[in-house]
């Protein structure tokens, strides 16, 4: 299996999760996990470039697309668009449905006495 297949096979999974979690959610969260990508994103570029500079790993050119930004190449950055995606839905999917609303301290007090 080449990077790219895997990549886009985990990448359509993560999308679909994340399409369930954003309709439960709202703009507000898509927002977020855009935010959370670009983040993840450039990071990726920026330490795999130099990790790949020190050579600490290498990739089997066989199994590439041949396109890089830096010196990552672009299969290694869907990586943290799944965990952009992915890591929130599941939370959201998983979490109670309804935040409750914790009593004021004056509501508390008037309660107690």
């Amino acid at each position: 299996m080449t990077y790219p297949v895997l990549a886009i096979a985990v990448m359509l999974f993560s999308a679909l999760t994340a399409l369930v979690a954003g309709r439960r959610r709202g703009g507000r969260w898509w927002a977020a996990t855009a935010l959370t990508a670009v983040v993840l994103i450039a990071l990726t570029i920026v330490f795999d470039s130099l990790m790949i500079y020190a050579d600490l790993f290498r990739y089997d050119e066989a199994h590439l697309i041949g396109v890089y930004v830096l010196l990552a190449p672009v299969e290694d950055l869907a990586w943290p668009v799944v965990a952009a995606l992915l890591l929130p839905a599941v939370w959201s999917l998983l979490g109670p449905r309804r935040r409750t609303a914790r009593p004021s301290n004056a509501a508390q007090q008037e309660e107690e006495s």
